[in-house]
């Protein structure tokens, strides 16, 4: 069992750190206990959330923070009540990282929704202590949520999966993507092409990348879509492909034409929104959800299952994210870069 390492990590200290403004220095992780694990961090994934929470989009942060909940490391310290992890093995955190493991939810596998989850960053551990992401060198909190990843499944591939990748993982799998399905694919960005490329893996009939114009549909179509609609270069694009698809995974977060897109659904057709928009949802007639059968659902992130069955479907089909990988040092450069848009379609932080 290794000493306890020095916790040093980008710290953020107001809305400005979204700029561009994090500060690289010390901070306390929650005091160790013997349910707990140490890891030194290898991979951390960028994630839209990340910058959200910078900027407190999603209501006021809890300054200081440190984000990153697409965590790859090595484990270096083991509490005596850890029975299924050792020092050395190489370890996963995504977005949750602690549940009461006693209510109805978590009885049940569902502990993605435990009224008293923990979320990576910017919240608080049962025991009160704040927890803290990945933008760091160690990372400090529960075993139970440190998933092993599977030997043969690259860090690079497995750290974006942890949030990004189960994000879309989940919907697709929970509404049955697969073959006799047309999935269509809303945003081709960090969760829309992890989205492509699940649906591929998952066998779906139809895949189908829609975005405003065509500047990715080359990127799409090595992702593994079948056809690609760009709905700012065709006024009659939802009328030409009205009833084409049976689900939909909408990654975007700004506005969009809802209405629209639940002409693309048949009956029986299903619309998840993954995507977390600052803003409302646009309003919409509930007509064709009346008279077509059709669902309008969300998605957040996926259980600790989840993650496992998807990195084995990864490893399997050997699933490769679009990473660009870029040093720890150049944080705040790759938050900015991010808000520009210019990844393609992941940043990893080494």
């Amino acid at each position: 069992m290794s000493s306890t390492p020095d916790f040093n990590g980008w710290v953020a200290h107001d809305p400005s750190a979204a700029d561009g403004n994090m500060k690289w220095g010390n901070f306390e992780p929650k005091a160790f206990e013997e349910t707990d694990i140490e890891m030194d961090i290898s991979h951390c994934g960028v994630c839209g959330s990340d910058i959200h929470t910078l900027r407190s989009g999603w209501g006021p942060s809890d300054y200081p923070l440190v984000v990153g909940h697409e965590i790859i490391g090595h484990v270096t310290k083991v509490g005596k009540d850890v029975k299924d992890l050792k020092v050395g093995d190489r370890v996963g955190v995504g977005a949750q990282s602690e549940c009461c493991e006693s209510c109805r939810l978590c009885k049940t596998k569902q502990e993605s929704n435990c009224n008293k989850v923990t979320m990576t960053y910017n919240a608080k551990h049962l025991n009160g202590d704040k927890a803290y992401g990945g933008y760091a060198k160690a990372w400090r909190g529960p075993a139970a949520f440190a998933i092993p990843i599977p030997e043969g499944l690259p860090s690079e591939f497995a750290a974006p999966l942890m949030c990004g990748g189960v994000t879309v993982y989940n919907p697709l799998v929970s509404y049955g993507a697969g073959p006799g399905k047309r999935v269509g694919v809303v945003g081709i960005g960090g969760l829309g092409h992890f989205a492509l490329l699940f649906a591929k893996a998952l066998g779906a009939d139809e895949v189908v990348a829609i975005s405003r114009s065509s500047s990715k549909k080359d990127d799409a179509l090595k992702l593994g879509a079948d056809r690609f609609i760009a709905t700012g270069e065709d006024p009659e694009w939802a009328t030409k492909n009205a009833n084409g698809l049976d689900l939909i995974i909408s990654t975007i977060s700004g506005s969009f034409p809802l209405d629209q897109y639940l002409n693309l659904l048949d009956v029986n057709g299903t619309f998840v929104q993954v995507g977390a928009p600052d803003d409302p949802l646009p309003s919409f007639s509930p007509m064709g959800l009346i008279f077509k059968n059709q669902k309008i659902v969300g998605s957040f992130i996926g259980t600790r299952q989840h993650i496992r069955d998807m990195l084995e479907l990864a490893k399997k089909t050997n699933l490769q994210a679009w990473v660009q990988v870029r040093p720890m040092s150049e944080a705040n450069q790759v938050i900015v870069d991010f808000e520009k848009g210019l990844p393609r379609y992941s940043y990893e932080l080494l």
